[in-house]
């Protein structure tokens, strides 16, 4: 699974011009499901996401996490971002898990962050989504947990 992590001090996520999902200070968490991915992967990546220290200390270091923060998380599915890109101009998209594969994964991350006190919002599987930010820093990370993995 891949997710790409945007610290932000605010995000949004609209659609048909309904806004579905809006925070605070927190991230915003793009996640992409790819083939073999499964729970254990969906339940290791929200981990890492929640304990991944991106926010600043008191001196100014990426010391503090979103729990750390009491943060806000909003999650939005996107598969592009099993794009793969190595070769020619067109994007492949085999990477990516079906869409129904990717809509159970996805709805464990959901399931999982929502056990954190944390407030979490989520986009709309596999809805066209407009999705508003203003990135804190700016701060873009991208994280990874595949099957197989040491830490899985």
């Amino acid at each position: 699974m891949i997710a790409l992590l945007q610290r932000v001090n605010s995000a949004a996520v609209t659609v048909h011009e309904e806004c579905i999902a809006r925070i605070g200070a927190g991230l915003l968490v793009f996640i992409a499901v790819e083939r073999g991915d499964g729970e254990m992967q969906a339940e290791r990546l929200i981990e890492r996401v929640l304990d991944y220290r991106i926010f600043s200390d008191s001196e100014g270091r990426m010391n503090r996490s979103l729990r750390d923060i009491d943060g806000d998380l909003l999650l939005v599915s996107q598969f592009t971002l099993a794009a793969d890109t190595r070769k020619g101009t067109r994007p492949s998209f085999t990477p990516a898990a079906a869409p129904e594969d990717a809509r159970r994964l996805f709805d464990c991350c959901v399931s999982r962050a929502a056990r954190s006190p944390l407030r979490v919002e989520q986009g709309r599987f596999g809805a066209d989504m407009k999705v508003s930010l203003i990135n804190d820093g700016p701060v873009t990370l991208w994280l990874r947990v595949a099957s197989g993995d040491d830490d899985v």
